[in-house]
C-alpha cells in the first residue's frame, strides 16, 4: 500500500444552505499530518494529509460554529492527531471549538481514559466493518464501555445487514449509544423497507440510542447502486427518520470522507441535504445545535 489517496473535494461548492447559529459539524475526521502523526499499520487504506488547518477552513467556509472529530480508522488506536485537533480548535476565547471520539486498546486504563476525557473526548467508536478493521471483540468492547468516564458515549459503526446479529451487544452497553450513518440502511428501499424498519425497531428498544442523518454519498453512491448526488432516494429515505426522532438525530460532514476517493462528494451539496431531512428551522436546531450540544458540550 504505496499510494496514498485524495478522498475530498479540492474546491467544494458554497452551499445555499445557511446553518443556525451554533451549529456542529458532529462527524468528522483528520488524517495526520503523517509525518507527524504516522497512520497504522494495520490500516486499510493510506491518505494524504488531511489536518485540522483544512478541517476547520471548512468549516467555517461551509458556515459551521463546531466539530466532533472521530478517530479515523487509519490511525487505529493511537488517538494523537485528534487530540492534537481539539487542541487547535481553540478560538480566540481560549474555548475549544471541537470535541472528540477515540477509539481505544480494550486494556486501556483509567489514566488514559483520564487523559483522553481531559483532551476532549467525549466517547470511544467501536467499528465493526470488516473492511476497516480486523478484529472487534464484543465481550472486550462491553468491559470498555463499563470504565467510561462520566457523561461518555460509545459510537457504534456497523452495516445494515448485522443489525439483528449486533442486537445482544448493543443491549449490554451500559451508557448512551449513537450509531454512525444509522448502520447503513439501503436507502433505495425507502423509508418503510426493511432496513429502516428494522433500525427503528433499534430506536424503540431504548431511548438513549441517537444516530448520526449522514453520508448521502456513500449510502446512495453510485458504486453502491445508487443514483448519486443529489442523493434523492437517501432524502426520501431519511426526513422521516428525522422527524419521528427530532431528538435524537445528529448530522456532520464525514469529512474528508474516507474510501471515497472513486465518488468524492461535494461538501456545500453534503450541506444542502440538510433542509431536505430536517425541512423546519426547529428540525434543523435540534439536529445541528441542540442534540449535539447535549451529548458533547454538557460539561
Amino acid at each position: 500500500m504505496n499510494d496514498r489517496i485524495v478522498s475530498w473535494h479540492a474546491a467544494p461548492s458554497k452551499p445555499a444552505y445557511i446553518p443556525p447559529a451554533g451549529a456542529v459539524d458532529a462527524h468528522c475526521h483528520v488524517f495526520g499530518p503523517m509525518a507527524r502523526f504516522p497512520f497504522s499499520a494495520k490500516a486499510k487504506y493510506l491518505p494524504e494529509d488531511a489536518g485540522p488547518d483544512r478541517l476547520f477552513a471548512l468549516r467555517d467556509y461551509l458556515g459551521f460554529s463546531r466539530n466532533v472529530i472521530v478517530q479515523a480508522s487509519c490511525h487505529g488506536t493511537d488517538n494523537s492527531a485528534t487530540l492534537d485537533a481539539i487542541a487547535r480548535s481553540r478560538g480566540n476565547n481560549g474555548v475549544p471549538r471541537a470535541r472528540g471520539v477515540a477509539v481505544v486498546d480494550p486494556d486501556i486504563t483509567e489514566i488514559d481514559l483520564a487523559r483522553l476525557h481531559d483532551g476532549g473526548i467525549r466517547g470511544v467508536r467501536f467499528n465493526f466493518l470488516k473492511r476497516l478493521v480486523d478484529d472487534a471483540p464484543k465481550d472486550k468492547f462491553i468491559e470498555v464501555a463499563h470504565r467510561l468516564p462520566a457523561g461518555w458515549h460509545v459510537v457504534i459503526y456497523f452495516e445494515a445487514d448485522i443489525l439483528e446479529e449486533l442486537r445482544p451487544f448493543i443491549d449490554c452497553i451500559p451508557v448512551p449509544l449513537v450509531v454512525d450513518h444509522m448502520g447503513r440502511p439501503d436507502v433505495r428501499q425507502g423509508p418503510d423497507g426493511a432496513d429502516m424498519k428494522a433500525f427503528r425497531r433499534l430506536l424503540d428498544s431504548r431511548p438513549d440510542i441517537w444516530f448520526k442523518a449522514t453520508c448521502p454519498d456513500r449510502l446512495d453512491a453510485r458504486k453502491e447502486g445508487g443514483a448519486g448526488d443529489p442523493w434523492d432516494d437517501f432524502a426520501r429515505s431519511v426526513a422521516p427518520l428525522v422527524a419521528d426522532y427530532p431528538d435524537r438525530c445528529l448530522w456532520g460532514t464525514d469529512w474528508p470522507h474516507p474510501n471515497m476517493e472513486t465518488e468524492i462528494p461535494d461538501d456545500g451539496h453534503l450541506v444542502d441535504m440538510i433542509p431536505r431531512i430536517a425541512p423546519t428551522a426547529d428540525l434543523q436546531q435540534r439536529m445541528l445545535v441542540s442534540n449535539p450540544t447535549a451529548l458533547y458540550w454538557a460539561d
